[in-house]
């Protein structure tokens, strides 16, 4: 297996890194409701931006995504502007910024295999929950005065996505192997 190189942010990677800013927005509104957090393929497109463009260009993705959006852009679930950081599904996006990041080191330091490519979405898929879920309770309870119990958050904000988020793990990995090579090298794997 082949070891994964860092690049340089060229014109390459800002076009790969506005590419996957305007995935994650459109996977903003392909979504899958359920009660309190809505499903979303925003993790798909965050997941591989890390995955494929590393922490740093991964990163700035999510984070050109985040910056569109709170200028005012409705690229999130519920629209956009700065006062969106008062929402609840905030802390998800933040998560987000941190979970690629987390997943592109993971990736930089692994091989193009499905081993580093799952071991860097599951480590996503912590660091989003683990971030999103305190967020949603806090902004719900302290802020919206629209109380949630941690166990009813528990089953809307975590139950409810774990298991189409794992699948998006798995499906992130298996299109990352066959990805990478296109995307970073430029030429398809035999």
């Amino acid at each position: 297996m082949e070891k994964k190189t860092k690049k340089p942010l060229d014109t390459k990677g800002m076009v790969l890194c506005a590419l996957f800013a305007a995935l994650i927005g459109v996977g903003a509104f392909i979504k899958i409701p359920v009660p309190y957090v809505p499903i979303t393929l925003q993790f798909l497109f965050t997941n591989l931006a890390g995955l494929l463009l590393g922490k740093k260009r991964g990163l700035i993705a999510v984070c050109v995504y985040i910056f569109v959006g709170l200028v005012g852009i409705p690229v999130f679930t519920q629209g956009g502007g700065l006062g969106y950081v008062f929402q609840p599904t905030f802390g998800y996006i933040i998560g987000f910024t941190l979970g690629t990041w987390l997943a592109g080191l993971i990736c930089e330091h692994g091989e193009n295999n499905h081993k580093t490519y799952l071991l860097a979405g599951f480590a996503n898929f912590a660091v989003v929950f683990a971030i999103g879920l305190p967020y949603y309770y806090l902004i719900a309870n302290y802020y919206l005065g629209k109380p949630i119990a941690a166990s009813a958050l528990l089953i809307s904000g975590f139950l409810a996505c774990a298991p189409g988020d794992i699948v998006i793990v798995i499906v992130s990995a298996v299109l990352a192997v066959k990805l990478y090579p296109i995307i970073v090298k430029g030429k398809a794997s035999t």
